[in-house]
């Protein structure tokens, strides 16, 4: 009797504690994320396609003559239709287009090849379609790169970093089952990406593509819209190329948001709360590596992607096949300035890596950052390289193409300049290594400016051509060169032109834009770029298909808005329906809900600060009114 007296105190005792569980699981949700084993979502694609054990058969399955009006089309990047068979699995109305931005004009320009990169997007043409969860699928054709293998190989010191990186293999390319190419396939960095990194938390994805040179340390970034990613003021326009290169559908909030982490990381204030520090220093020490001059670290503000959550960016990679001097270093018309030049590229400075943005100035000139930093190279050098793995993989990849390049049908280099490219390619590798490693131990100094001053410490490449692994040369000449073929001027383009190596919107009427004009890059200065007047690239005309995020609701948010919340302030417990009659038999059974159920998602650890949150409030409601009936049931018992 006395324990029916006093079960509902025994109730209200055990739901109070488990409401204080709740709100502390909620306070405390990203610990716990970190102890489920992070925000990520498996995916099915990623042993399916990027298994790197075996090739990716991609087949085309495409009219004929379709797919020759597409090729023929190729610079306005028109979405097609075409069946795709995968490594044995048809999968049906998958839109395909060719991409890229100065590769794809200079192949347009040229007619000799028909070599470009693709873009297979699965979804496009019927909605909610995935590959085993993957979106879309890019078909990077290794223009400019001899060694077919370049970004391969970076995006697998990536991957030894674990770095929030797109994860790539190489794919046999057939079109109506006749060989076209060999290609490396990536996953795109959009919602299935997002979604097996991040989960499904809210987060948005921009790629900013600037289309003039960086304005310098200490310059004016006025001219990149922001790309460069300094602080300018706090004037939202004032960062109209990265709102302009919105994978997301963003707002003026969530942009203000982006504006703030930029000013508190310019001022070194609490970093932490603004940039994903440890996967930065990641990227940092990767992309350092492969000293990749067409991105931050050379003249243009472009080629990579920038994630925010929360106030907190972080730097995805992207496009790494003019690493190691194909934008043309090396290339000079001296035998003296070749062989200065691979010696300078060896040995480019770890601690000013960065030329045209102050981003990571923070990082840099923080002793614990520096460090962590250095770590991170130091494991490139001395476990990536030295200890094996970087032999291991470049065999590897050696197994497994250097037979589909022999038989390429559209390359650009012949084979016997592949062999070639690749040998100089190892050797550059670990001449760099090499270098790294004496910059770190102190024997090498680690700066432009110490560089300068000691020469003579510097490791020796001045037997190294660096421009037989491949390279755009923009300086000067005019042309583009493919191994012993020169391509037709890319003065002679009619449409479509622009500066930027990747599948940004281009300008409409860029056309006739003529690259042997451009000032030769070794001399080159911000300040001689001609006078932009008034452009301004939120007033360029809107493309069909500008903004492929401009979703209401991306996969895995199920259309979720922020905005859209209701305003707490005005909630009134008085307004609570009536509990008296509720059913306990009707509380929906959360115990088999499994975000791992989603198309594509093969389980694994799922879990975000919000949709934690929200699951976790759903919970604590359901029980808190499980028990209220069961107290109602008790006291009418009594």
């Amino acid at each position: 009797m006395a324990s029916n007296k006093h079960i509902h105190i025994f109730i209200i005792a055990a739901m109070s504690v488990a409401v204080i569980i709740c709100m502390l699981a909620v306070s405390f949700s990203d610990t716990l994320v970190d102890l489920l084993g992070g925000y990520g979502v498996s995916m099915e694609y990623e042993s399916a396609l990027f298994d790197t054990d075996e090739v990716i058969d991609v087949n085309i399955i495409m009219d004929e003559e379709s797919f020759n009006e597409m090729l023929s089309n190729a610079i306005s990047e028109e979405y097609y239709v075409c069946d795709v068979i995968i490594n044995g699995e048809r999968i049906n109305n998958v839109a395909i287009r060719p991409k890229g931005n100065t590769s794809l004009s200079s192949i347009a320009s040229d007619p000799d090849t028909v070599r470009y990169s693709f873009k297979l997007e699965f979804g496009h043409f019927v909605e909610g379609q995935t590959f085993m969860g993957l979106d879309k699928l890019v078909l990077n054709n290794s223009y400019a790169d001899a060694t077919n293998m370049k970004e391969a190989l970076i995006y697998d010191m990536f991957e030894f970093l674990d770095a929030d990186a797109s994860l790539n293999n190489f794919a046999k390319i057939s079109v109506n089952g006749e060989y076209f190419g060999v290609y490396l396939a990536l996953e795109a960095v959009e919602e299935s990406f997002m979604l097996r990194n991040y989960g499904t938390q809210d987060g948005e994805l921009y790629k900013p593509e600037s289309m003039g040179m960086g304005g310098g340390r200490g310059g004016s970034s006025a001219g990149t819209g922001g790309a460069d990613l300094n602080y300018i003021d706090d004037d939202l326009d004032s960062y109209s190329t990265i709102w302009d290169g919105e994978v997301t559908g963003t707002s003026d909030s969530d942009h203000k948001r982006v504006v703030e982490a930029l000013k508190n990381i310019s001022e070194g204030n609490d970093i932490e709360k603004y940039m994903d520090v440890d996967n930065i220093l990641k990227y940092m020490a990767v992309h350092t590596f492969s000293a990749n001059e067409d991105s931050l670290s050379g003249s243009m503000a472009h080629n990579y992607y920038l994630y925010e959550y929360d106030g907190k960016l972080n730097i995805i990679p992207w496009d790494y096949n003019l690493a190691f001097a194909g934008m043309g270093r090396g290339r000079e018309n001296g035998e003296e300035d070749r062989e200065s030049n691979a010696t300078s590229l060896i040995n480019d400075a770890i601690d000013t890596p960065f030329s045209i943005t102050e981003f990571f100035d923070a990082l840099l000139e923080n002793e614990e950052y520096l460090n962590k930093y250095h770590e991170y190279l130091n494991m490139l050098v001395e476990e990536y390289v030295y200890g094996g793995r970087f032999e291991e993989v470049y065999e590897s990849y050696r197994n497994t193409i250097d037979e589909l390049v022999k038989t390429d049908p559209n390359a650009f280099y012949d084979y016997e300049e592949y062999e070639n490219a690749v040998s100089v390619l190892y050797e550059t590798i670990m001449l760099r290594a090499e270098s790294i490693e004496g910059q770190l131990n102190g024997s090498i100094p680690s700066t432009d400016e110490g560089q300068k001053a000691e020469s003579a410490s510097l490791v020796d490449a001045s037997y190294i051509n660096l421009s037989d692994m491949g390279s755009m040369n923009m300086g000067g000449g005019g042309g583009f060169n493919f191994g012993n073929r020169e391509m037709a001027d890319a003065g002679d383009m009619t449409s479509g032109a622009s500066l930027d190596t990747e599948e940004s919107e281009r300008v409409p009427g860029a056309g006739g834009l003529d690259f042997g004009n451009m000032p030769d890059m070794e001399n080159f200065s911000p300040g001689d770029m001609p006078e932009m007047g008034e452009f301004q690239p939120g007033e360029m005309p809107e493309g069909e298909n500008a903004q492929e995020g401009n979703m209401q609701g991306r996969p895995g948010r199920g259309g979720f808005n922020r905005g859209n919340m209701p305003n707490m302030g005005e909630f009134d417990p008085e307004n609570m329906p009536n509990m008296g009659d509720f059913d306990s038999e009707n509380v929906p059974d959360m115990g088999n809900f499994q975000p791992g159920n989603m198309p594509g998602a093969t389980g694994g650890s799922f879990s975000s600060f919000s949709v934690t949150n929200i699951i976790i409030y759903v919970a604590c409601l359901a029980g808190m009114i499980v028990a209220i009936v069961v107290i109602s049931r008790v006291k009418r018992n009594k």
